[in-house]
């Protein structure tokens, strides 16, 4: 995802730097820029790379991409890129980044968003994208709005919501009831509507999450329709849990499904559908682990 939006706003005439850990593409992308493939076709943009350690300038906006795992060891890197006064926008998945990003850069430097956009790594400096609408939690500072500017400017659908934690919850209830099916079951989105007892499982977890967001307070509809619309309009989509079980890495099953049953346990709010998925995905973590120490 951070190929993908960073070679959008680099386009459009921004500065961008990306900032990561992957030496081989680090590499290709500070000597060739990021090749895309999207609705615009195949195309590259120059965007600078460096490694998440380095010294860098402080800018303006910085953007948060990497799994939720890695957000708590990187978060103090992320504080120094925006330094004094820039500010930093999570659109990760799953829950806990906010909180990780604010005790490295401070309260009120810290915004919220969804994007229903979605990349597949091709290889080092490419990147396959799926363009979809991006949600700005809206803080009133302005800041948000200038970010979502610059989305707009890199020709990137972007709104501001007011009530980003419901926006939020309501991804969270779909990326609870697909990603882990899809990437235990080795499918895409649109597959898991083939199988009556995929259905079922995909309407019960969504459910349980809706029900944890309503003790918290929040309303969050048909969560169960919305997990379903959500795979027919991404039928063709791999989630990034599949990805990563693929590639033998591990997943954001912990911030996902985990965040959602130690919640519920927290409320007194049962969610076994969650519960059952976050086992399993965890345990094919650790058989992948197994068989590569093998």
């Amino acid at each position: 995802m951070a190929s993908l939006l960073g070679a959008r706003l680099a386009r459009a005439g921004h500065g961008v730097t990306l900032a990561g850990t992957w030496h081989a593409a680090l590499e290709a992308v500070d000597r060739h820029g990021v090749s895309v493939e999207d609705t615009d076709g195949r195309w590259s943009a120059p965007v600078h790379a460096v490694h998440s350690t380095a010294p860098m300038t402080p800018h303006e906006l910085v953007l948060v991409l990497v799994k939720s795992h890695q957000t708590q060891a990187i978060a103090p890197a992320a504080a120094r890129a925006a330094g004094l006064g820039g500010f930093l926008v999570t659109l990760q998945n799953g829950l806990g980044n906010r909180e990780a990003l604010e005790h490295a850069a401070g309260r009120g430097r810290v915004g919220v968003g969804v994007t229903l956009a979605g990349a597949t790594l091709l290889g080092p400096g490419e990147v396959r994208g799926h363009l979809a609408k991006t949600i700005l939690g809206d803080d009133g500072s302005g800041r948000a709005a200038r970010a979502c500017r610059l989305f707009r400017d890199a020709g990137l659908e972007t709104e501001l919501e007011l009530n980003i934690d419901r926006v939020v919850w309501r991804k969270l209830a779909v990326n609870c009831a697909l990603n882990p099916l899809s990437a235990l079951e080795g499918v895409t989105n649109g597959t898991l509507l083939e199988r009556s007892l995929w259905r079922e499982t995909i309407e019960t977890t969504a459910r349980e999450v809706g029900a944890v967001a309503a003790v918290r307070g929040m309303e969050l509809g048909d969560t169960a329709a919305q997990a379903l619309d959500a795979a027919r309009l991404t039928a063709g989509n791999r989630s990034s849990m599949l990805q990563d079980l693929e590639r033998g890495v591990r997943t954001e099953i912990d911030a996902i499904n985990g965040a959602v049953v130690l919640e519920g346990r927290r409320l007194g709010v049962p969610t076994p559908a969650n519960e059952a998925l976050w086992r399993a995905v965890r345990q094919r973590e650790a058989g992948l682990v197994t068989g590569a120490r093998r």
